[in-house]
């Protein structure tokens, strides 16, 4: 076993952790700080937490709780939706999908008083091309997820300043052509980052490995897309309004059904795996984590982490805040 030490981790999707949904209007201070705390000893030192497709009033309560909490590990709010496709939208609730305009994300960026730094939409959305330009004009970050899009449709949306695939190879519909299809396209794209999640779930590892190599080490950020289940037994949890479990083999679905709702993955533990799955150097894999989705967002690492490695698990065993 050996001592590694990296910058701090940036996790671009969470939507909870140990316990708390960042989606539940009713989180309060002491939630979030307890949720913050789990993710630092894991060595994530800033994240953007994630609200999934809701309700503007919910998105509201949400957003302006977490705005209110201020916490610096919170770099900014993810939006995920409500602009995606119906036949992709995995756990999101159909019956709050709406189209993409200006005045809806107008509403929920000034209840988040500025705060949401990445938006995620499906291309063939009504409207979603002219809001792509107005956010990259805005200095907002465009991430192309739960699509069923086109691959002319991808190329536009890249063209539009969209430079994310939000967990790639996820939020997709279940069966398409094997070629042309918005996968490959994305997969093609220099412009685009790709976020995956490496949890053996939602990509088995050929699949990670295969994406690594097309992408390139420089292109890929490694997230969770974590849940309240997060750092947590098996059992019951909620994002949003909706109902998940997750199993003892650590996979986490719509409860009753074998639906994915998000992941129990941990940073640290998506790092193991990417380089089990790929065989690629521990140092290659923790820019991932770190100094990728930081230069994607246009920040600095923060915190240093020292951790053990024993050729296939990380160990964190101190975070410090010095860079």
């Amino acid at each position: 076993m050996g001592t590694v030490e990296t910058a701090g981790f940036f996790d671009l999707q969470v939507n909870g952790f140990a316990g708390v949904d960042f989606n539940d209007p009713h989180a309060t201070p002491d939630d979030l700080m307890r949720a913050v705390l789990a993710m630092r000893t894991t060595g994530v030192t800033r994240f953007l937490p994630t609200l999934i497709t809701s309700s503007l009033d919910t998105f509201v309560r949400c957003a302006r709780s977490i705005v209110r909490f201020a916490h610096p590990a919170m770099a900014g709010i993810h939006m995920e939706g409500p602009y995606i496709a119906e036949e992709a939208k995995g756990a999101h609730p159909p019956a709050h999908l709406a189209p993409a305009t200006l005045d809806d994300f107008r509403r929920r960026q000034e209840a988040a008083s500025g705060r949401i730094v990445l938006v995620t939409l499906a291309p063939e959305v009504p409207g979603a091309m002219a809001l792509t330009e107005q956010l990259v004009a805005d200095g907002v970050k465009v991430a192309i997820g739960h699509s069923a899009a086109t691959p002319a449709q991808i190329r536009d949306a890249v063209t539009a300043g969209a430079t994310m695939s939000t967990h790639l190879g996820n939020g997709s519909t279940p069966t398409m052509p094997r070629h042309p299809n918005l996968i490959w396209e994305q997969m093609a794209a220099d412009e685009l980052v790709a976020g995956l999640i490496v949890d053996g779930h939602h990509l088995q590892p050929s699949v990670v490995k295969s994406m690594v190599r097309a992408k390139s080490v420089a292109r890929i950020i490694l997230v969770t897309d974590a849940v309240a289940a997060a750092a947590q037994p098996p059992g019951d949890y909620t994002i949003g309004h909706q109902d998940v479990t997750l199993s003892p083999e650590g996979k986490v679905v719509v409860r009753g059904t074998n639906t994915l709702a998000g992941a129990a993955l941990t940073l640290d533990v998506a790092i193991g795996n990417t380089v089990r799955f790929t065989g690629l150097p521990l140092e290659d894999v923790l820019t991932m984590a770190s100094t990728n989705p930081a230069r994607y967002m246009g920040v600095a690492p923060v915190g240093r982490v020292t951790a053990n490695w024993d050729g296939t698990r990380l160990q964190v065993i101190r975070v410090t805040d010095q860079a």
